[in-house]
């Protein structure tokens, strides 16, 4: 979340006893790992210290950025601010049936960790959303989803702090207003809430697995599993993405850059007649979600590199840094690949990653 206020030509002494980095890179704070830095930076490890946090950015009158696992945000220059990375831990079994179970996670909880613990319990629901980067306080803003299945498919509930007044807040899942890689923190909601936690119903027996979407029930079949578990459906699908996708660790990137684009049914048809092997299922709104990995490498795109910005060879909605790409580079790739795109299909690509930079400190505001 980016809020703004106007930085001021000298900044008073800190206060609070808060201990407050100064000209920190964020290097390995976003996992695109670009090396922008920042003017601040402070660690928040427990909900209390936020009210004095922002009472003191007030008072101070800088622009500030609430960062979690640092996966979906390219930083395309330095931050004039403070960084806020929200590291607040927790996990706990709130109630139980015979059928559910319902666990919280604290928002700075690593998303594949939470995921291998309900593994471990045999908790089902989630494990198609195995090996996302990161945190499980942003899983529901994006409502991340992969292999057919999205996060509002187990959310029970989060709490967030109004940042205005400091109210924490209750949201269920219709409030969220879930939609594709999208919800109410996206919108509405943006800039005005600091997600503490979420809470899933998760599936304690008779597990409804999601095994239709891409290859998942080919592999099974190969490796001669007939009635998978929630194990043989992970690591299935652990397996699938390390062979197409780079490890942040060992490659930046922030997974897939740009959302897979919906189209009417007639655009559809009409590129479906030029181009017969192109992608295409048929959502709740009667326009056919497209892949977006399919325009981009199909204009070309997949491999190329331009100095240390690239788009990955194996997957090519996976933009990368092969080391010292600064953020407006790969920013320029992308724009140059939506350009592409559009002008040979009249696609428009939507980024799905965040930009915090310059262009967007005013917008909000």
């Amino acid at each position: 979340m980016l809020f703004i206020i106007p930085l001021p030509a000298l900044i008073p002494a800190f206060s609070y006893n808060m201990e407050i980095l100064k000209n920190i890179s964020l290097k390995n704070y976003n996992t695109f790992g670009v090396d922008a830095k920042t003017a601040y930076f402070r660690e928040l490890s427990e909900e209390k210290e936020l009210p004095s946090l922002l009472h003191w950015i007030e008072k101070n009158r800088i622009p500030y950025y609430l960062l979690s696992g640092g996966s979906n945000v390219l930083f395309v220059d330095d931050f004039p601010g403070i960084i806020i990375q929200i590291n607040i831990k927790g996990i706990k079994k709130i109630d139980e049936s015979d059928d559910h179970v319902f666990v919280r996670s604290m928002a700075g909880e690593n998303w594949e960790d939470f995921v291998e613990l309900c593994l471990k319990n045999n908790w089902g629901g989630i494990e198609n959303l195995t090996l996302i980067p990161g945190n499980v306080g942003t899983s529901p803003m994006q409502n991340i989803g992969a292999y057919g299945v999205e996060i509002k498919d187990s959310f029970h509930e989060l709490q967030a702090m109004e940042l205005k007044t400091g109210i924490i807040k209750t949201f269920n899942r219709d409030q969220c207003q879930f939609g594709y890689r999208d919800s109410f923190f996206k919108n509405e909601g943006r800039d005005k809430y600091m997600i503490l936690s979420v809470c899933f119903r998760l599936s304690r027996k008779k597990h409804i697995l999601n095994t239709t979407y891409g290859v998942i029930n080919q592999e099974l079949d190969t490796i001669g599993i007939k009635q998978p578990g929630l194990y043989d459906v992970a690591n299935i699908i652990r397996s699938i993405r390390r062979s197409k996708l780079p490890d942040p660790a060992e490659l930046g990137n922030a997974g897939s850059f740009f959302k897979n684009p919906v189209i009417t049914q007639e655009h559809y048809d009409s590129l479906k007649s030029k181009y017969p092997e192109m992608p295409g299922f048929p959502d709740a709104s009667g326009n056919i979600k497209t892949a977006a990995a399919w325009f981009i490498e199909k204009a070309g795109w997949k491999g190329y590199r331009d100095g240390d910005a690239g788009v990955h060879k194996r997957q090519a909605l996976v933009l990368v840094n092969y080391g010292k790409a600064k953020g407006y580079d790969i920013l320029s790739l992308s724009e140059t690949i939506q350009k592409s795109v559009k002008e040979i299909f009249d696609v428009y690509l939507e980024r799905e990653v965040n930009l915090i930079g310059p262009s967007n400190y005013q917008k909000a505001i």
